[in-house]
């Protein structure tokens, strides 16, 4: 009987790679025919449904048989990293980054529909979500505090707009740039930003130190500002939007 572990465990071994690839590696000879198609259906099914409520615009994007040939591959080739559910989202991604056969914007796409789960399943300390001051004032003179709930995405792909009405044969010349935010109904949302909206946030999370002035005039001199007084002000109102928009949680003390 000493065994008897490593023969369970080549058993398994041979039932999932069946199970994985059912067209390419036959069923244990030891097991009943019946059985194994209980399990095959079952492990098929709950993954495609998982996938299928996950990335809705990918799946409207296939017909049956496409979608269920794509789920299929996933299944067979594969190799995760890790063995959480939830994880199964991020997992399909990293999949599609991997195959030269899917259209080009597909990859973006599932970046995009994945991160809606990975916000509402994000778990934030909640010492992250603290700061020191929340009046819009404080905002020029010290350091703002983005949300962890709140994420600046670029995408080359208009992804927000692709649908089995629209699917773009080539990128556009400018990025699609995007926030996508957990609010506190725990919906997560989406919106546009325009690339100096984007860019103040680049720049609060690479410098999450310096004060909003500061940020504010580096942008001012990277835009080749004309006045730079004029787009003080109109950062400034920028930083209080964002703020009231929760994707600003505040300002905290900068080090002098």
């Amino acid at each position: 009987m000493a065994d008897a572990p490593a023969r369970l465990r080549a058993q398994q071994f041979e039932l999932t790679r069946h199970l994985r690839d059912p067209d390419g590696v036959p069923a244990p000879a030891a097991l009943e025919e019946r059985r194994v198609a209980v399990y095959r259906d079952l492990v098929f099914r709950n993954v495609e449904g998982l996938l299928a409520g996950n990335f809705p615009v990918i799946r409207a994007l296939h017909d049956d048989a496409a979608w269920h040939a794509l789920v299929r591959a996933f299944l067979r080739d594969h190799r995760a990293q890790t063995p959480l559910f939830t994880e199964i989202a991020r997992e399909f991604q990293r999949f599609l980054a991997q195959r030269d056969d899917v259209a080009p914007f597909l990859v973006e796409l599932a970046h995009y529909e994945w991160v809606e789960l990975a916000l509402q399943i994000a778990e934030v300390d909640e010492a992250d979500l603290r700061c020191a001051m929340h009046d819009e004032a404080a905002l020029l003179e010290h350091a703002p505090v983005l949300s962890p709930l709140a994420w600046p995405l670029a995408y080359r792909w208009p992804v927000h707009r692709i649908g089995p009405g629209w699917q773009p044969a080539t990128p556009p010349a400018q990025p699609t740039l995007l926030m996508a935010r957990r609010e506190a109904d725990g919906e997560v949302r989406f919106s546009e930003l325009t690339p100096l909206t984007f860019r103040l946030l680049q720049r609060l999370a690479e410098a999450p130190a310096l004060g909003g002035r500061e940020h504010l005039l580096a942008l001012a001199a990277e835009a080749g500002a004309a006045d730079a007084d004029a787009f003080l002000a109109e950062g400034a109102a920028l930083l209080g939007q964002l703020l009231r928009a929760g994707v600003l949680l505040g300002a905290n003390p900068v080090a002098r």
